[in-house]
């Protein structure tokens, strides 16, 4: 008896069962805001490394308190008649002075990273080329505003006191975080392009350390030699101090608070899209 033997039937196209479709290994995610999740994920992981090295904060908490001890107790009598009038004037002074040399951290960090091979790794991870860049900038602003608070504690504990309310004390927090976070995109470009983590901070250190002293943070620009009035004026860090001071102390406020939203925003205008460049062809 021989066997007979069926094919199956044919199912027509429509009829067949659909499979969900996986998303690619190295593709970006279908969910919305890839860059946004994946960022936000790495930046939690910049917080756990700076939660388990503390001492990494030892220089941007100790040195307010050393600058703030030294230029108000040494050179307060000669400079503004008192420790305490001079302590006022200092304290957003150094507080942007500060803030502007604790982003030189970020591309230092960044270029020993790249040495290490870190970011070869997180090439081979399904998330977008450049969040492990975006999310190491953004878990970098903790230490802006714990730097910014830390500041602030040390002031009022030496005897400054806020003169605009607690809203102007906030808005002058935010607008030096925000600078900072402006700022620390040239330090993601320096640390792109340089080699070493050492020159790096070298590049890093010669442009916040004219800026700093070249500016209205320990004296007024009208006390200043004429020829050096005119670049104090241009400085970014002068109209961030001015800021502060007017939003902790009370005087004039929009102004240099429109000056330094303007140079916020060029900076991340201009450094944003060349550390992204820089970036892309390092890694």
């Amino acid at each position: 008896m021989s066997t007979v033997t069926r094919e199956p039937a044919s199912v027509p196209a429509h009829q067949l069962p659909t499979v969900p479709m996986q998303e690619h290994a190295l593709g970006a995610s279908t969910r919305p805001f890839p860059l946004v999740r994946h960022s936000l994920s790495l930046a939690k992981r910049s917080l756990i490394k700076t939660w388990r090295t503390p001492e990494a904060l030892i220089d941007v908490t100790l040195q307010p308190a050393i600058f703030l001890a030294i230029f108000a107790y040494i050179f307060g009598g000669a400079v503004a008649g008192s420790t305490h009038d001079y302590l006022q004037f200092l304290l957003p002074g150094i507080l942007a002075q500060t803030i502007a040399q604790a982003a030189i951290s970020i591309g230092v960090n960044l270029n020993t990273d790249l040495e290490k091979g870190i970011f070869d790794r997180f090439r081979s991870l399904p998330i977008p080329r450049s969040a492990p860049l975006v999310g190491a900038v953004l878990g970098d602003v903790v230490r802006y505003v714990i730097v910014t608070m830390s500041t602030l504690l040390v002031g009022y504990a030496m005897g400054f006191r806020l003169q605009g309310g607690v809203l102007s004390m906030l808005a002058g927090c935010l607008l030096a975080v925000a600078f900072a976070l402006s700022l620390s995109w040239v330090s993601v470009f320096v640390g792109m392009k340089a080699r070493t983590s050492g020159a790096v901070q070298g590049i890093m250190f010669l442009v916040v350390m004219p800026l700093s002293f070249a500016s209205s943070v320990f004296v007024t620009t009208s006390s200043l030699p004429a020829w050096l009035q005119g670049f104090v004026r241009a400085n970014p860090l002068t109209h961030l101090v001015d800021a502060m001071r007017g939003l902790f102390l009370g005087g004039p406020v929009a102004g240099p608070v429109l000056w330094t939203l303007a140079w916020c925003a060029g900076l991340l205008v201009v450094f944003v899209p060349l550390a992204m460049r820089a970036y892309r062809r390092r890694v």
